[in-house]
């Protein structure tokens, strides 16, 4: 079995479960309580204050904020705070805005400073890392080596990769051309021809994907013609597969009636328009016809880390 990475409601769980929350009372080096005069301050936003990337508050944040679906808090991270000076930064932020600060802290002396600091302005001062901490260390007599963002260090890997899906799917079929230059493949192609499963089955390998279709007298986006050649690849099929294609859609679009989109001869000329618009443009094309996903993304791959490696 591999590594377990939980969402946030598991993780949620999680601290629940370890900490025994249904017999823990929260110490008040724990959290530091804010009201005024005995009456309850109105919510303003919650900010998470972490030495790493803060993505861990701000999941328990969201989780908790979920099962109030009629209140609107805003969740501000404020990351990669690492010294005394900007502990006082992030709280002094908080203040001016009434926040309540959530924190992930696992500098001990950070985290001292932290909640010394929220007193003394009056924010409220969640602490999700200490007491599962000092429980851990209470248990096992071993005592934390205090480096943020260790966890995301150690799995950069499965971070990347989802970042890697998020940036794919949101330039599926050419939406956002104007980041058409981050992407590490740009795929294009005429419609139905493959282009978003290889881009989704690249992505989940852990490459950066954008597609671009080739649509019949319009022009692709300029931004296009700025991409590095080596990260563009053509794809290619035989017209009597992109007809299937193309006839398969249609009858689930409902409309079953043919079209110059499915036209036999129309295909023709839409794949040699391609392979014409390809070789004007220097751009390396690959066949995917009759072709397993697999395949046809190692092929795309060889061609990109042999022009770019």
């Amino acid at each position: 079995m591999g590594p377990f990475y939980p969402d946030s409601e598991q993780l949620a769980a999680l601290l629940i479960e370890v900490l025994h929350l249904e017999d823990y009372t929260l110490r008040k080096e724990d959290v530091a309580v804010s009201t005024d005069n005995g009456n309850p301050r109105h919510f303003s936003s919650i900010f998470v204050v972490s030495g790493g990337a803060g993505v861990s508050g701000a999941q328990v944040a969201r989780t908790v904020l979920a099962q109030f679906p009629e209140m609107q808090i805003p969740v501000v991270i404020v990351p990669y705070v690492k010294s005394p000076e900007q502990v006082k930064v992030a709280v002094e932020r908080a203040a001016g805005d009434q926040g309540t600060i959530v924190h992930t802290q696992v500098d001990a002396r950070l985290r001292h400073v932290l909640i010394e600091e929220a007193r003394n302005r009056n924010v409220a001062a969640i602490d999700l890392m200490g007491p599962l901490l000092s429980r851990i260390t209470h248990v096992t007599g071993q005592v934390p080596i205090g480096q943020p963002g260790l966890y995301r260090e150690i799995h950069q890997a499965y971070y990347d990769r989802v970042e890697a899906i998020e940036f794919t799917v949101a330039h599926d079929d050419g939406k956002k051309p104007e980041d058409l230059g981050q992407a590490e493949i740009v795929l294009i192609g005429p419609s139905r021809v493959g282009k978003t499963p290889l881009s989704m089955y690249l992505s989940v390998l852990g490459w950066r994907v954008a597609n671009v279709p080739l649509l019949r007298e319009i022009l692709p986006p300029p931004q296009l013609f700025e991409v590095q050649r080596e990260r563009v690849v053509g794809l290619i099929v035989e017209p009597s597969q992109l007809v299937a294609h193309r006839e398969l859609r249609q009858k689930r679009l409902g409309t079953g009636r043919r079209s110059s989109y499915s036209d036999t001869l129309q295909l023709h000329r839409e794949i040699e328009e391609a392979r014409t618009f390809y070789k004007r443009n220097g751009i390396r094309a690959v066949d995917v016809t009759d072709k397993p996903i697999e395949e046809s993304a190692e092929e795309v791959i060889a061609l990109i880390t042999r022009r770019t490696g």
